[in-house]
């Protein structure tokens, strides 16, 4: 039996991805799923949240005729 390292070529194998790779593409993958939600959420409330032309002021504005210097 020798130590010497083998001259035969090994087949590569592939590690496994590590727990922190595993987490950054859980990540990723939660982030793109909360943009999605957040877009819908904006489809769905934006029409009426930027439209002020019925909006109906709840206090008197007053306005002044004359400056006095």
């Amino acid at each position: 039996m020798s130590t010497l390292p083998s001259t035969e070529p090994q087949p590569s194998r592939k590690q496994p991805p590590s727990v922190y790779t595993v987490m950054l593409i859980l990540s990723v993958l939660f982030l793109l799923v909360a943009v999605i939600a957040m877009f819908i959420e904006y489809q769905r409330w934006a029409p009426d949240y930027w439209n002020t032309r019925s909006a109906q002021p709840s206090a008197m504005v007053m306005t002044v005729d004359r400056v006095i210097v």
